[in-house]
């Protein structure tokens, strides 16, 4: 589960490829894959840990290809020690426990293109040096564009709850597992 979480990482950082706001707003549909992912990975780890798991795995790989900076490694550790603490306050052998706690974990694609607003001009040096020319034109209003951003962060939590459910459905023989609280 752990590198299929890494795929659909790096899908949505390609999806950069189309246009920048497609990587900086793509986290806001990615747990429409993501929890069928998460909900899995809970079946496969009934304690603590699935959160951790996940988003550990891509940490660490992260670490290593020197792409984790602080605004990255901040987000994911908040935002997976909140998944984490919302299993266990709501259980870890219920289904809502699972609901819940995949709200913050659904996020976690944001933490990754968090340096866009923690670090605007080191991110476009970047996309000079990386990207094809111009490409730090288009990325300039996209960061600029703040109400935008804040719709599609608020977007997110609807869009988790609307995949968890899609995600409970299709997967009803690991789901049956839980007790309905």
């Amino acid at each position: 589960m752990a590198v299929a979480y890494l795929a659909l990482f790096i899908l949505g950082a390609a999806s950069g490829a189309i246009h920048p706001a497609c990587y900086a707003y793509i986290g806001a549909v990615l747990p429409l894959v993501s929890a069928f992912i998460y909900i899995y990975t809970c079946t496969l780890i009934r304690g603590f840990g699935a959160a951790t798991v996940l988003n550990g795995f891509i940490f660490v790989l992260f670490l290593i290809a020197g792409e984790a900076d602080l605004a990255y490694i901040i987000g994911t550790v908040v935002l997976t020690a909140l998944a984490e603490i919302i299993r266990k306050m709501k259980g870890y052998d219920t289904l809502k426990g699972v609901r819940w706690s995949f709200i913050p974990f659904a996020f976690s694609f944001f933490a990754y293109t968090l340096h866009w607003w923690t670090d605007t001009e080191g991110s476009l040096a970047a996309a000079i040096e990386e990207m094809p020319a111009g490409y730090d034109e288009l990325m300039k209003p996209v960061i600029d564009n703040i109400p935008m951003l804040i719709v599609v962060m608020v977007l997110t939590i609807p869009i988790a709850m609307i995949a968890m459910r899609l995600a409970e459905r299709a997967m009803k023989k690991q789901t049956a597992k839980w007790l309905e609280h």
